[in-house]
């Protein structure tokens, strides 16, 4: 009998953990019934009611998983727009070519650069200053 006892107390313990979590981290405009320090103070003083009031009345109302939606469900299309991909998203593909062709541009000034140092270290080697 202690044992369920034990067993009925870790229930409520853990049901008003999770009764005050939800209603500290619920905004506070979509608290239903009463004010989050009234919900908060029932909690506390009456765990095991305050716990199941809460999920039952203050909790916001739950909002429908995604995808879920359907045309008139108060959600307006335009609101959320849908998010691509990167691979999807033609702007990206197009940033990626712009940034290729100036890696390729950039490459190849280097490469430039190099073959004109390396032919001025030859001259130098087969042409040596004139002393002073």
């Amino acid at each position: 009998m202690v044992r369920l006892y034990g067993l009925l107390f870790v229930a409520q313990l853990v049901l008003a953990v999770a009764a005050l979590i939800s209603c500290l981290s619920a905004d506070e405009s979509e608290i239903r019934a009463l004010p989050r320090i009234a919900w908060v103070l029932i909690i506390l003083f009456f765990p095991l009611v305050g716990g199941v009031a809460w999920f039952l009345a203050g909790r916001p109302a739950s909002r429908p998983a995604a995808g879920s939606r359907r045309p008139g469900s108060g959600f307006p299309e335009n609101e959320r727009p849908r998010q691509q991909a990167p691979d999807d998203d033609p702007e990206f593909l197009k940033s990626l070519d712009q940034r290729s062709k100036e890696d390729t541009e950039l490459f190849e000034r280097w490469e430039a650069d190099l073959r004109r140092r390396e032919e001025d270290l030859r001259k130098e080697k087969e042409d040596p200053p004139a002393p002073k």
